[in-house]
């Protein structure tokens, strides 16, 4: 059962969006596509500054839709945002100590989407370092430590990571040695999660129930955007915008996201708020080589919510 209620609306109005998108774009197919979507309707309960405690936020109910959204699919650099509330969470337990090249490396993995960054903090999370491979026993107590990630996330009993994967490091050009080794020759133990796992956890954020309100509004700083145009600098994909749903949506509207994106999946998250507009949570994945190159994709499935919304 997800954390939203499915809401007959949002599913009429989502269906038309996504065959809208198949036929504006034949090479995406039926299974090339996640899309959840969470509308808050007033009183809203989200980006309050964590007015409501965990208890109370998670009894309020929030209607939704998914299309394919408990599918496992490779999230690219979208699971920086679990490692972001880990690292949170490891600071608030005082599990480890801040300091300032720490405070750089969060900001780099979320702003910038820096890789090296997220590998510095998925070690600092971990225990674990890359290096060469590591004989059988060595290698297993290696493997148990990288999973800490996983088995913290597993303990929140949220349904929606029942089948996630979020113990790897994400790679410019792939991982080497004792990397390579965990992630496996054919990559079965990479990454994996759902639209209704990323929603989920962007929706406690933004509720202000991730770790605590304070750092949940830590993590939003990190993950606000600029959706003019105008002011985007470079203007290319590297500013999470352009290509992604930011780029679909009015100047005047209010981003916090967070994509990802390699030569097989373009994927992003974010929640969003449009002036006299309920305020919503769209998270889309696609998949395949050619809609991971197509920049308009989700652009396009951003500008066809808004107008529904603007109906």
């Amino acid at each position: 059962m997800t954390f939203f209620r499915q809401d007959e609306h949002l599913e009429q109005v989502g269906k038309r969006v996504i065959e809208k998108a198949w036929d504006q774009f034949p090479l995406l197919t039926e299974n090339q596509i996640a899309l959840t979507w969470i509308v808050y309707d007033y009183p809203v309960i989200v980006n309050t500054g964590g007015a409501l405690s965990a208890e109370e936020f998670w009894q309020h109910s929030v209607r939704g839709y998914s299309y394919r959204g408990g599918e496992t699919i490779y999230p690219a650099s979208v699971v920086k945002l679990f490692y972001l509330v880990a690292i949170h969470e490891w600071l608030q337990g005082e599990m480890i100590q801040y300091s300032p090249e720490l405070g750089r490396a969060i900001t780099d993995m979320i702003v910038e989407s820096s890789n090296d960054a997220t590998g510095l903090i998925l070690d600092v999370l971990t225990g674990t370092t890359s290096g060469p491979e590591l004989p059988p026993g060595p290698f297993e107590t290696w493997k148990s430590q990288r999973n800490i990630v996983n088995r913290y996330f597993k303990s929140l009993g949220w349904w929606e990571l029942e089948n996630a994967n979020i113990n790897q490091k994400t790679w410019s050009d792939g991982p080497y040695g004792r990397e390579k080794m965990f992630v496996g020759n054919m990559m079965d133990n990479r990454n994996m999660l759902t639209t209704n796992a990323v929603a989920r956890l962007f929706h406690s954020i933004v509720g202000g129930v991730a770790v605590s309100s304070e750092r949940s509004q830590q993590m939003m700083n990190l993950l606000k955007r600029v959706c003019d145009p105008e002011k985007l600098s470079p203007k290319t994909e590297e500013n999470q915008v352009t290509g992604f749903l930011g780029e679909g949506l009015p100047h005047n509207s209010h981003l916090w996201s967070k994509a990802g994106w390699t030569s097989q999946v373009r994927n992003d998250a974010a929640y969003i708020e449009i002036p006299d507009h309920p305020p919503y949570l769209l998270v889309v994945f696609t998949e395949g080589q050619e809609n991971a190159q197509n920049q308009e994709i989700l652009p396009f499935v951003s500008r066809l919510i808004v107008e529904e919304l603007c109906k």
